[in-house]
């Protein structure tokens, strides 16, 4: 049976102050309005729910056994709207996030503990991967890219620009000595980040007074992964050519000697994004601007190379 829900409220309205037009004046409806979607209900039931005359209104025998469980049912479901009002609005559920393995170990999960104590009903599903993902087909809530997101059905924003720095320990520069521009490096053992997709070699890239100047550099020991190529520095095996989220502790510590700092090396941008919803899940807001807050604090924490934040839209 189908049925106006509009049609329940109005009648248990009308059951409530025994009157047409104090129904009609309550909800805002005109008494015609009113008539005619009582009308509608007891065609569509089948039974007369109210007996009417000019001077009152009382409900049937039918109409007081319908009005309970009307009034059940729109209790119901004003629970469920108020509940959904409720989640939208209160962080709370499970989000599930993919985000690069480099920037997630560095500044995505040393945050986690402080945005987990600020929303506690908020579970957090991380993946720190460097795979392209189907963030629609797959059901993730959020994904961090390194870049430009790809997929142009989501929403994207920037967080930040993160910087390339060079660097090396200084056990490495007391051996090797310290190169003062980028050809210097030619001299050296250098370790590059290897681009499995291609078979090539990340480009090590220099700017100063507007010159830019492009280095293709490769060692003995080349690796796809920013954390290994760090360890291969601390150990003394050479320079490596970096982003700053993944250096700036260990250059903070004294572990790493950042080289060349009077070159400009630019870095890609940082993007949260997410499927397209006019009414974003306050899980995914407070997540969002949560990131936000994170690359700030990040370029707080390592003023002189980190990262340079986006003030939220």
């Amino acid at each position: 049976m189908d049925w106006d829900l509009n049609g329940l409220r109005i009648f248990a309205r009308i059951a409530h102050h025994q009157s047409f037009a104090k129904a009609a004046g309550a909800m805002g409806l005109t008494p015609s309005a009113v008539s005619k979607a009582m009308t509608r209900l007891e065609r569509d039931l089948g039974v007369k729910l109210l007996h009417r005359n000019t001077r009152s209104v009382r409900l049937t025998a039918d109409g007081e056994v319908f009005l309970d469980r009307c009034q059940h049912v729109l209790a119901e479901i004003d629970d469920a709207a108020a509940a959904l009002v409720h989640a939208r609005s209160v962080p709370q559920g499970r989000i599930r996030v993919l985000a690069p393995v480099g920037f997630g170990r560095q500044v995505v999960v040393p945050a986690l503990l402080d945005f987990w104590q600020r929303y506690p009903e908020v579970s957090v599903d991380l993946e720190l991967s460097d795979r392209p993902a189907d963030v629609l087909l797959e059901g993730l809530d959020a994904i961090v890219t390194v870049g430009p997101t790809q997929d142009e059905a989501l929403v994207s924003h920037r967080l930040g620009r993160y910087r390339m720095l060079a660097c090396a320990s200084a056990d490495y520069l007391a051996r090797r000595g310290c190169p003062q521009t980028p050809d210097d490096l030619l001299q050296h053992d250098c370790l590059s980040y290897a681009m499995p997709q291609t078979r090539r070699y990340r480009e090590w890239v220099f700017i100063k007074d507007g010159r830019k100047q492009v280095v293709d550099l490769s060692g003995r020991i080349n690796i796809n992964h920013a954390e290994s190529l760090m360890a291969m520095a601390l150990g003394g095996a050479g320079i490596v050519m970096l982003s700053t989220f993944v250096t700036a502790q260990a250059i903070q510590d004294g572990r790493l000697v950042p080289l060349l700092t009077d070159y400009m090396s630019p870095g890609a941008e940082i993007h949260i994004a997410y499927p397209p919803n006019r009414n974003l899940s306050a899980r995914v807001r407070v997540f969002r601007d949560f990131m936000y807050q994170t690359v700030a604090r990040f370029a707080e924490l390592y003023p002189s190379h980190a990262m340079q934040p986006e003030s939220p839209a």
